[in-house]
């Protein structure tokens, strides 16, 4: 009887689709979240299968079944794009997954994203960087995600460059990295519990209001039946079977929507994050725990608000003012969540690491515990709100008559901002402990660039001063120096560059070329005072018993004058000897690796892809870095990443569920509006009651919301021992999405509301 309740008539089917959405939208973001683990795995295997750089000490013999492989990433925009170099050395050369032949050299096979990229007008700067013979795309095993940038190039003499770290020899692709993984900290960990716990609850939330679309109507319904006779197992029954079909037809919608949503993901890239959509497939076991879980609630819900039909069903019936609500045993959830988080604090990242299921509870209770109140405080506070315009009296009016419906709409949005807020307040809490602070000045250079071996930095200095936007150029190059051939005593750094470069890096007296320069005063620096004495000879990368073997190369020292150590622009003092390019023999240089250091003017557009577009010309093997002067943990970056993700999924999720309900509610009342129209109030009145109904229990659900929010961003903070502080702006900011989901929902509804503000709507049978 419950389950033909359901679907019986025009009003039970709309009642039970409205239901059906509300329901399949949580439903399908439940399945989405049981896919990220096997997304996640997904992904890991795939960049397993393509490792090639496996920072191994040995490296293979040359045979006919070995393949070398250079580095050549690059940025563009700020986008990273994964590049390799390929040369094979016999026929039997591995191939990299997605691809099924190797690019001759100067040939590329790109990924479709990056190819679409090439093509645009966008990527001008980008083709003159990389090459434009593109012969393939690479297929989907090659990739981690729809939209990542990648590349394979067809590489030639890479074999001279194998000990330079960005060129190996590998016997195949997906060999497992070298070593272990740092154990993760425990405020991580708490971190990834918090941010799972945030995400999810208001999808739970809102699956339980979805259930409760045509509350009013429903548990008329039911008095109506207690009243003819049937007693209250019978009337829960009835409920259950009622609640029931309509949250099966939601799990039917909601795999609908997931599957849709599975289309649209592999199209999708959110916070740089890309997916293919077969990496969406939810773990059998928790999919099947959402469809048991799903109809489980619905019916624990329905019976949970039965008391009243049950009890009072007299009073359901003649719509009468409900009795107030009791206060004691909703505030027993927040107090349970504080006292389950109570024992972790203090504990920070040194006492272990906090227990899951104690975190897990108290976070679910604290945040639970905003739905058991909010219903109260909006009774509480809506009846002691009095006269007004006619639209606010209108719009108190209901909400007194029916404050449940109202706070059930809200309580979504308040638990969702709650929870933001308490994240918000923990990630800049420990954010400091996951940044470090990097020594480089961003006033004086903003990118720096490895010159090749055996290229005069003067050479490389010129290319960079011809590029756009450069303003100064300062180059060095760089190597060691021993008192001895093989295994020497004492050894110094030796910088060359010319007066306006070492400048830069020490307190000069006079210099003109052909100078030499002893350092004294530098922190680290102590044999330089031994070995800076003029006639004496000096070998360029000398021998040491571990197997290097240098070149060894001898020199004479001239005059050497005196400088003082001064902190250069990477946030040291450069110590040894500092020399100007004529007072070195030419054989020298081939045991100098070289640097540029680049003062750039930001404002010319796209400067650091111009002058990325100069490293490569120079040194396709070159990573240009580009200086910041902090820098974060990559798990504490990837864990706001997946928050960013996930909340973008709630918010989409608050929106669509609070349309319905807003649809749902406006529907159950056509005929008062009708009525109030036929009667002469006029529409922009009404339009106006119903911004009102809105904005009332919406304004006292972010005030709870932020006085939960705060506290469990308090005691998060003290359980991982970090100072408090509260950034106003970001818990404003918070409130204000939260409000501005509800006004743009309220706005979407205005439509449907002129349509039911109809004299036509009194009509019935």
């Amino acid at each position: 009887m419950g389950a033909g309740f359901a679907f019986t008539g025009r009003g039970g089917w709309v009642r039970a689709v409205l239901t059906a959405v509300g329901v399949g939208l949580g439903v399908a973001l439940l399945l989405l979240t049981t896919a990220l683990p096997s997304a996640l795995d997904a992904r890991h295997e795939r960049e397993q299968a393509r490792t090639d750089f496996t920072f191994s000490q040995t490296v293979p013999p040359k045979t006919d079944a070995t393949l070398l492989v250079a580095n050549v990433g690059t940025t563009f925009r700020h986008e990273d794009i994964r590049g390799r170099e390929l040369e094979p050395e016999g026929p039997k050369a591995p191939l990299p997954p997605g691809v099924d032949k190797l690019p001759a050299p100067g040939e590329m096979i790109v990924s479709p994203k990056l190819k679409a990229l090439l093509e645009s007008p966008d990527g001008k700067l980008l083709r003159e960087r990389l090459s434009d013979r593109i012969v393939g795309t690479i297929a989907e095993p090659g990739l981690v995600g729809s939209a990542e940038l990648a590349f394979y190039r067809g590489g030639e003499d890479l074999a001279s460059k194998l000990d330079n770290g960005r060129v190996v020899r590998i016997e195949r692709f997906g060999e497992p990295i070298q070593g272990t993984s740092d154990p993760w900290d425990p405020v991580l960990i708490l971190l990834v519990l918090v941010v799972f716990v945030v995400l999810l609850m208001p999808v739970g939330v809102f699956v339980a209001a979805a259930v409760r679309f045509g509350g009013e109507g429903r548990d008329r319904r039911l008095a109506a039946l207690r009243l003819v006779g049937s007693d209250s197992g019978m009337t829960r029954r009835v409920a259950a079977g009622e609640a029931l079909a309509g949250s099966v037809l939601g799990l039917v919608f909601g795999i609908g929507f997931f599957l849709i949503g599975r289309q649209i993901a592999g199209r999708m890239e959110v916070f740089e994050v890309s997916v293919f959509p077969s990496y969406l497939n939810p773990s059998p076991a928790l999919a099947a725990l959402v469809a048991v879980t799903v109809p489980a609630a619905a019916v624990l819900v329905t019976l949970f608000a039965l008391r009243g039909v049950v009890i009072e069903p007299l009073g359901v019936v003649r719509t009468a003012k409900p009795r107030r609500r009791r206060l004691w045993w909703r505030l027993l959830l927040p107090i349970g969540g504080l006292a389950m988080l109570a024992p972790m604090i203090g504990q920070g990242s040194d006492g272990g690491d906090f227990n899951q299921y104690l975190v897990i509870g108290g976070v679910m209770l604290l945040l639970i515990g905003i739905t058991a109140l909010l219903p109260w405080i909006v009774e509480t506070a809506v009846a002691r709100l009095g006269s007004g315009p006619v639209a606010w009296q209108l719009a108190v009016r209901r909400l007194q008559l029916s404050s449940g419906t109202a706070a059930r709409t809200v309580n979504g949005i308040a638990v969702a901002v709650a929870g933001a807020i308490a994240l918000q307040m923990l990630f800049a809490g420990v954010e400091d402990d996951f940044t470090e602070v990097t020594p480089y000045d961003e006033t004086r250079i903003q990118m720096q660039v490895s010159i090749p071996e055996g290229m005069p930095p003067a050479q490389a200095a010129a290319d960079f001063r011809r590029t756009e936007g450069v303003r100064k150029v300062y180059a060095y190059s760089e190597g060691y120096v021993g008192e001895k051939r093989t295994d020497p005593d004492f050894s110094t750094q030796v910088t060359v560059g010319d007066c306006a470069a070492l400048r830069e890096v020490a307190k000069l007296p006079s210099c003109r070329d052909g100078d030499v320069f002893a350092v004294s005063g530098a922190e680290y620096d102590t044999d330089t005072s031994d070995m800076a004495k003029p006639g004496r000879t000096l070998y360029f990368d000398p021998s040491y018993e571990d197997g290097h073997e240098g070149t060894e190369t001898p020199w004479t020292l001239p005059a050497v004058k005196r400088a003082e150590a001064a902190v250069d622009m990477t946030g040291s003092e450069r110590g040894g000897l500092l020399v100007t390019p004529k007072a070195l023999p030419a054989a020298t240089t081939k045991s100098l690796g070289g640097q540029v250091y680049l003062r750039l003017d930001e404002s010319v557009p796209d400067v650091y892809d111009l002058v990325r577009n100069t490293a490569a010309a120079i040194n396709p093997l070159s990573d240009p870095m580009l200086w910041v002067s902090s820098q974060r943990s990559e798990r504490y970056d990837s864990i706001r990443t997946g928050l960013f993700v996930g909340a973008t999924c709630v918010l989409a999720l608050i929106g669509a569920s609070l349309l319905v309900s807003q649809l749902e509610q406006l529907r159950e009342r056509r005929k008062l509006l009708s009525a109030l129209v036929a009667f002469g109030t006029r529409r922009r009145t009404l339009g106006l009651s119903v911004l009102w109904q809105t904005t009332i229990p919406i304004v006292l659900g972010l005030t709870l919301a932020s006085v939960v929010g705060l506290t469990l961003g308090v005691v998060l903070l003290k359980m991982t021992a970090t100072g408090l502080s509260v950034d106003w702006a970001s818990l404003l900011a918070m409130i204000g999405i939260g409000a501005g989901v509800v006004l743009l929902v309220t706005l979407l509804s205005l439509p449907p509301l002129l349509r039911l503000m109809r004299p036509e709507g009194l009509r019935t049978e």
